[in-house]
């Protein structure tokens, strides 16, 4: 059950929409591979890697303003957050680690990318270089996970929530995101029953998924 919440931050002008040919192909992947039809290989792993320490030392030139309304509202209005560490995946340059960590008394950041965790050296304290399909953390370790335009392993993220711990599901540009899942396909995807509160904020969305 996902219960929408109406917006309260508005889209500004100049929406950075991803050329579609290409955003439609991610989307298809992204969709797949949460669902299981499609597996994770050590040749994505690679190509992904790859792609983002080759846009580390631009990244936040040309991604670091305007996208953080979705993560800001989830936070505001997607409560009460537990309390307890959280582990952001896909963490990247660390845009948007100092908003999390405003909200969790411990955040952790993990991505694939090395360069993309050297650049983030000064927002992200605890930096990770892994896997998202294989977390380097023990079961029921994180009262949250923040998953910011990033693809869903739904096993692994399960597996390291707390039994009251909670996924925090951003899309940055919503469903124009290369990487967009509504929050009815992501509660889908997890183990067990989920329930789901989501909005739209600035240019994109957010959800926050509990276990019911």
């Amino acid at each position: 059950m996902t219960a929408t919440l109406p917006r309260i931050l508005p889209s500004p002008d100049g929406k950075p929409v991803p050329p579609p040919g290409t955003a439609d192909v991610f989307r298809a992947f992204a969709r797949d591979l949460a669902a299981g039809r499609r597996p994770w290989t050590a040749e994505a792993a690679a190509f992904i890697t790859d792609q983002f320490d080759q846009l580390a030392a631009d990244w936040d030139a040309t991604r670091a303003t305007g996208r953080d309304d979705p993560v800001r509202d989830a936070i505001d209005r997607g409560g009460p957050l537990p309390a307890g560490p959280c582990l952001e995946l896909g963490s990247g340059t660390g845009l948007f680690t100092p908003l999390l960590t405003a909200a969790f008394p411990t955040v952790i950041s993990l991505d694939l990318s090395e360069q993309m965790l050297r650049q983030a050296a000064g927002r992200s304290p605890r930096r990770v270089r892994a896997d998202a399909s294989e977390l380097p953390l023990p079961d029921a370790s994180v009262a949250a996970v923040a998953a910011i335009d990033m693809l869903l392993f739904p096993t692994e993220t399960a597996r390291v929530l707390a039994p009251e711990g909670v996924l925090l599901w951003i899309n940055q540009l919503g469903e124009d995101g290369p990487l967009y899942l509504p929050a009815d396909d992501v509660a889908a995807a997890l183990p067990g029953s989920w329930q789901a509160t989501e909005a739209a904020a600035g240019w994109g969305s957010w959800a926050i998924l509990r276990r019911v």
